[in-house]
């Protein structure tokens, strides 16, 4: 999950992220006199979404790159830094908001983290989530997969991919109630002429770990090239994106 990040390029190339997150603000019942964490807020971009309805909001990430961005673009809402897994706050809150980052932390360390979610909750605290689910972004590593190979080299995917099934499991023995979740598909267009490829570089650095960069990027590009069929279309590309949306109470 500790990842350095190009924040520059994550914030000005990658929009859509914090973008497709604004539907899982709708999710929660908030307003004046509310608190809420947004868990995993990146640049900001949907911490300040979540100020505009009136709740106090913090933001909390674990990257130091991208918090710099976020209380430059937001000078007035609060950023503090901390591990998902680990974290805890001063007071309880009556909302949790995460967007875009539960797939970066393994299964294993999966309990953990709802463990401190549960925990920074009120009673009746609301946790609403939108993640990378079963099948996400399938046809990307099934193509990197197949270019390590040829070099002799395994694959190791980075991520935790759930179903509903496993995520609704892992939610109810940390103590909460499912109220709300669903795996759908969602084709993500991204920016530029080698939008695949960026996307890759920037995403997915764990597994080229200790690879040279000639061979990286030569892999990378041979499988940006193999999935041309499937991902460009009208001059686009694309990722095939699946994700895990739902809403969860601490009663």
């Amino acid at each position: 999950m500790n990842i350095q990040w190009d924040a520059e390029n994550y914030t000005s190339n990658f929009s859509f992220v914090p973008q497709y997150g604004e539907a899982v603000i709708g999710l929660l019942d908030l307003g004046a006199g509310k608190t809420v964490l947004d868990l995993g807020c990146g640049s900001g971009a949907l911490t300040e979404k979540l100020a505009q309805t009136g709740a106090r909001v913090i933001g909390l990430d674990a990257s130091p790159e991208l918090l710099q961005v976020a209380r430059k673009n937001h000078p007035q809402l609060e950023f503090v830094q901390g591990d998902a897994r680990s974290f805890c706050l001063k007071e309880r809150v009556d909302a949790v908001f995460s967007n875009a980052v539960l797939h970066w932390i393994g299964r294993e360390d999966q309990p953990a983290l709802l463990r401190c979610v549960f925990s920074a909750l009120k009673s009746g605290g609301q946790f609403a989530f939108e993640f990378g689910g079963a099948g996400n972004n399938r046809l990307i590593h099934s193509a990197l997969e197949k270019c390590f190979a040829q070099k002799g080299l395994l694959y190791c995917m980075p991520f935790y991919f759930p179903t509903i099934g496993e995520y609704a499991s892992l939610l109810e023995e940390t103590g909460f109630r499912v109220t709300d979740m669903t795996l759908f598909d969602r084709m993500t267009r991204l920016n530029g002429d080698n939008g695949l490829e960026d996307w890759m570089k920037l995403f997915l650095k764990a597994p080229f770990e200790g690879i040279a960069q000639k061979d990286r990027e030569e892999m990378i590009h041979q499988a940006a090239g193999s999935l041309r069929e499937e991902l460009f279309h009208g001059g686009l590309w694309y990722a095939d994106y699946v994700r895990i949306r739902g809403r969860a109470v601490k009663d």
